[in-house]
């Protein structure tokens, strides 16, 4: 997204041959550490110490696993098919999560392209009327605490669309990014969670947190909320898209430039990422 001011420095690895491209994250990147305040006016500063950057990341990446896990029951839901990346060798059980392959077409000028992408879910829940529903679940979190309390403990109550509102504005790349995903997974409710930080007594205690409360929506609804087009989404993947189609078969790397609506295209060796590997990367 344009909208973000943090740089995407792990990129997103796009391999091309045989008329098919493939989009793919490293598995070594930092590609899935969610960026906390990425649109405010003021980045969260300072190296070291709970509030830096790789910090907040850390942490708000670990409340969304967790939290994620906690809204769910015990019983659990069976599907069709087994989890892909998890094996009955794996010594310690998984998060409980659904993989979605869904196909979609690619619309545009000139040739038409079809769209096969891997979704999540991560829950199951009932309507009402008893019909069957998909839900994603994420949470957003309260970090700056000035001096020690809490304002979402005060105000979520009276004041959630204010607050809601707020934290629109300044994580504005990664709620878009919830909503995208919830959309093209099909889900058909996206559900927040409002977690505080509880302040620990003495310097020798980690940081705890506390659930607030929750909030669910709409996806597509939402989207409308935070003036979300999947349209023009759809439109950059195409304008992405045609420009790798042109490129010669082989490996690259999409990298954004910080701050910047740049996009830049890298050719790489073909095991890069696979190995230690010390050639050199020429920018396409």
């Amino acid at each position: 997204s344009g909208e973000t001011s943090l740089p995407q420095s792990s990129g997103i690895n796009a391999e091309y041959g045989g008329s098919k491209l493939f989009f793919d994250k490293r598995d070594d990147s930092e590609f899935d550490l969610l960026t906390v305040n990425e649109t405010a006016n003021e980045l969260p500063g300072g190296e070291g110490g709970s509030n830096s950057m790789n910090k907040l990341a850390v942490e708000a990446t670990l409340i969304n696993q967790n939290f994620s896990q906690q809204c769910l029951k015990r019983e659990q839901k069976q599907f069709a098919r087994p989890n892909p990346f998890v094996s009955k060798e794996d010594p310690e059980e998984p998060s409980s999560v659904c993989y979605r392959y869904r196909k979609f077409p690619l619309l545009g000028p000139g040739e038409a392209y079809t769209v096969i992408c891997r979704t999540q879910v991560d829950a199951v829940t009932s309507s009402s009327t008893g019909e069957e529903q998909l839900m994603c679940i994420k949470a957003l979190n309260e970090w700056d605490l000035k001096g020690g309390n809490s304002e979402w403990r005060q105000k979520l109550d009276t004041q959630r669309g204010d607050i809601l509102t707020t934290e629109m504005k300044n994580n504005k790349c990664k709620l878009a990014k919830w909503t995208v995903s919830s959309i093209l997974a099909g889900a058909d409710l996206l559900k927040f969670g409002y977690i505080t930080r509880s302040m620990p007594r003495s310097s020798s205690e980690s940081i705890g947190h506390a659930i607030l409360s929750t909030q669910q929506f709409i996806p597509k609804q939402f989207a409308a909320q935070i003036s979300l087009d999947m349209n023009n989404a759809w439109g950059i993947l195409r304008v992405i898209v045609d420009k790798c189609m042109q490129l010669k078969d082989g490996k690259y790397v999409l990298y954004k430039e910080p701050a910047k609506p740049i996009l830049r295209i890298y050719k790489v060796p073909q095991n890069t990422f696979e190995e230690n590997d010390d050639s050199d990367v020429d920018q396409d």
